[in-house]
């Protein structure tokens, strides 16, 4: 019986497919962009599905603030937190001069 589960070494001195070897090392050129760029979307669709808890948390909040329950109050907040957490971690990493560890979101 052959063994087909490719070992450690031979992933890292040459790819399966016969490209460059894979390095958590590698800089630059098209795979790092490629994958900046999956991180993005991915980014994207986190944010919009997080902007519409939010704004649910914060309907949610505001009814029961009208029902008369106290905790309403935070839901508010949560939900606050929760659709302008893009923002909010935009505005910090910019506040401590980290401009370029900021990935633009997208769809």
């Amino acid at each position: 019986m052959t063994n087909f589960i490719p070992s450690l070494v031979a992933l890292t001195s040459k790819s399966l497919v016969g490209l460059s070897p894979i390095f958590a090392q590698a800089t630059g050129g098209s795979s790092t962009s490629q994958l900046q760029q999956g991180f993005s979307t991915a980014l994207g669709i986190l944010f919009m599905f997080g902007f519409f808890w939010g704004v649910i948390k914060i309907w949610s909040g505001a009814n029961a603030i009208s029902k008369g329950d106290a905790d309403g109050k935070m839901g508010i907040v949560a939900g606050i937190i929760i659709a302008g957490a893009a923002a909010i971690m935009g505005a910090l990493f910019t506040i401590f001069n980290l401009s370029g560890a900021i990935l633009t979101p997208s769809f």
